[in-house]
């Protein structure tokens, strides 16, 4: 059926450069939401007032996360491909997308865990020091608990924001559907192929939000 409608679409090469979106938009949620919370955390537990507080670290901390968030997606790739060829061996694929990815997204969600983390009644917090609880203690049963609604809101954005990124990634060489609709659709002046790669990211993207719509629902017990 959809080859009559769409007879210049290669459904194999749509196949597997859906497969390399999924494959660099799953790596990259995952390590830049692990990043994303150490650098949250860092930010938060350093200032003024916190645990660690610590005006030299999280100005530093700050001066990185601040760096990598305003540099346009484009240019970090393009600032990276030493970086990628030397920790991947090569500057074409998937994987040699992943560091840019990683490095893009990760100062951006990190700055919306530590935002999260802000948003925590102080009262919960000064709580479990007053019971003698450890710094460990602290971050793991209180500071993370109490901010997942909004850690796993922000890490849906955060998704959406890297299908995107994974579709100008595409257009050096990245490969998935940015690459497919770069160098099918607009290189060879076909349409279809454009539009199918487009609905595609759509869907991905309506899948992601729903997603963490549901999670955000079934945690948040305000």
């Amino acid at each position: 059926m959809l080859e009559q409608l769409l007879p210049e679409v290669d459904w194999e090469k749509v196949w597997l450069a859906t497969k390399e979106t999924i494959y660099m938009t799953s790596l990259s949620v995952v390590a830049t939401f692990i990043l994303g919370i150490i650098l949250g955390l860092l930010l938060f537990l350093t200032a003024k007032g916190n645990i660690w507080e610590s005006k030299y670290v999280n100005n530093l901390v700050a001066g990185i996360v601040n760096i990598f968030r305003s540099i346009p997606f484009i240019i970090l790739i393009i600032l990276l491909l030493p970086f990628t060829k030397v920790l991947v061996g090569t500057i074409l694929g998937a994987n040699a997308a992943l560091p840019a990815l990683i490095i893009g997204a990760a100062p951006f969600y990190g700055r919306m865990v530590e935002i999260a983390l802000r948003e925590i009644d102080k009262g919960v917090i000064e709580a479990a020091k007053s019971m003698g609880a450890k710094t460990s203690t602290i971050i793991w049963k209180v500071l993370l608990p109490e901010a997942m609604p909004a850690l796993v809101s922000g890490i849906t954005v955060t998704a959406i924001a890297l299908i995107g990124y994974t579709a100008m990634a595409g257009a050096i060489g990245a490969g998935g559907l940015g690459n497919l609709a770069f160098m099918e659709g607009f290189n060879r002046g076909n349409n279809q192929v454009t539009l199918i790669a487009t609905v595609i990211i759509l869907i991905f993207v309506f899948i992601i939000q729903i997603i963490g719509d549901i999670i955000t629902k079934s945690i948040d017990k305000r």
